[in-house]
């Protein structure tokens, strides 16, 4: 950090900084986003010795809260960090009279069996209760009756799961609640008066798990809802895909994949073509969440190769009309996962495939025909796997992988 400075202190999560300075007797002002509360100083001023006059402050989602504004949202206290243990906390939403509110759970994660949410239809302890809900499984959208909906939620002596973020919004009697746009999705219609549908497309790579494409907004039994549940679009665990291009994602992307996790997939392309599979995105838990890709349509076909950590190749081609891969996962600690494309492709008479690059590399060579090599390179910080150069054989296969490029266990000076 520069002289007579105090350096960046960072922003609250769920906070707001106000200023942007930090030099000698420079101030900075901090304040939570809307339904959290501020710990600490409001204010910080960067001192004569170079030190900040307090920590920056912490913004956390308080226990006990009443909501009256038109939407919001509701948090397990340190959402998504675990909440803790031996809590009882009570959130009451309130809207207008003759109007109801909607509840959609974007998240939820409690320890099962001993953590619960109530959600109860009124103001008192006693009042009719709309559902109880523990364990990870996440809870369908829920709908009060009246204009007040009261949020209890008890948590045991020990363990805790990572919690929950759930949206409301209210609406009138003669109207169906907004459901929002979902998660890797896209919404088709913004009426939501009675007798009006939406409907909602997945993006690529996702599935509906849960609704019908399309829903409409009808009256049963003297109640507005839509006719079915809110579509949600999921990234699936496995699948058989014969489109000439796609995406592969996995499971609960672009959030964490789930743990104990065996998922498979099988593309296949037209006969005489070979299957390119690109990644664009790779993270799983090093040695322990494993992505096995074989060249054939079954787990009994050649390994192509075996990728955890975030060490992947930039391609892979098949040497047939089918790639099968195996996702598995371990019972602990996921992480980001992986976003990868894949397409069918020709294979030249005269050459192979273009080998691709490895990730922190480079190539030496760009004549891929029968009987040519290319070598590689690592960029500084980095190893190559195996020196030899890659020669294209007769049968349009390179004579070795593609090596990767490991950063050096040593110090790099």
């Amino acid at each position: 950090i520069e002289k007579e400075s105090c350096g960046d202190p960072g922003t609250p999560l769920y906070g707001i900084r106000e200023g942007d300075g930090f030099s000698n007797r420079d101030v900075l002002r901090f304040e939570c986003q809307f339904g959290f509360e501020l710990i600490g100083e409001r204010s910080i001023v960067c001192q004569e010795n170079n030190q900040w006059s307090a920590n920056i402050p912490i913004c956390i989602f308080p226990c006990l809260s009443n909501f009256t504004a038109p939407m919001g949202t509701v948090l397990s206290p340190d959402y998504p960090e675990g909440y803790g243990n031996n809590l009882n906390c009570i959130w009451t939403i309130i809207s207008d009279p003759g109007s109801r509110i909607h509840l959609s759970f974007n998240d939820f994660d409690l320890e099962s069996q001993f953590d619960f949410l109530a959600i109860k239809d009124g103001d008192f302890p006693d009042s009719p209760i709309l559902g109880t809900f523990t364990g990870a499984e996440v809870p369908s959208h829920l709908t009060s009756n009246s204009h007040i909906l009261r949020l209890e939620f008890q948590a045991d002596h020990s363990m805790s799961g990572r919690g929950f973020n759930i949206t409301y919004n209210t609406f009138g009697h003669n109207e169906c609640p907004d459901p929002g746009i979902p998660i890797n999705a896209r919404r088709f219609g913004d009426n939501f008066q009675l007798g009006s549908s939406i409907s909602v497309i997945c993006e690529e790579g996702f599935i509906k798990t849960q609704g019908t494409e399309t829903i409409t907004c009808v009256l049963v039994d003297g109640k507005v809802m839509w006719s079915g549940p809110i579509p949600k679009c999921g990234a699936p665990c496995g699948g058989h895909f014969s489109s000439p291009s796609g995406v592969i994602l996995s499971p609960g992307w672009p959030g964490y994949y789930k743990d104990s996790l065996n998922c498979e997939w099988v593309i296949e392309a037209e006969p005489g073509h070979s299957i390119k599979i690109t990644f664009e995105r790779f993270q799983t838990e090093l040695n322990y969440d494993v992505l096995e890709v074989h060249d054939g349509p079954n787990l009994l076909s050649p390994l192509l190769g075996s990728y955890n950590g975030t060490q992947v190749p930039q391609f892979l081609f098949s040497s047939s009309n089918f790639i099968y891969l195996l996702f598995t996962t371990d019972n602990s600690r996921s992480n980001n996962g992986f976003k990868i494309h894949y397409e069918s492709v020709t294979v030249n008479t005269y050459s192979c495939l273009d080998p691709g690059i490895p990730v922190h590399g480079r190539r030496y060579g760009h004549d891929f025909s029968i009987g040519s090599t290319v070598s590689f390179g690592c960029d500084p910080g980095y190893r190559l796997s195996h020196e030899e150069p890659l020669l294209c054989e007769k049968n349009h296969w390179w004579s070795h992988p593609l090596p990767t490029c490991d950063g050096k266990n040593s110090e790099v000076t």
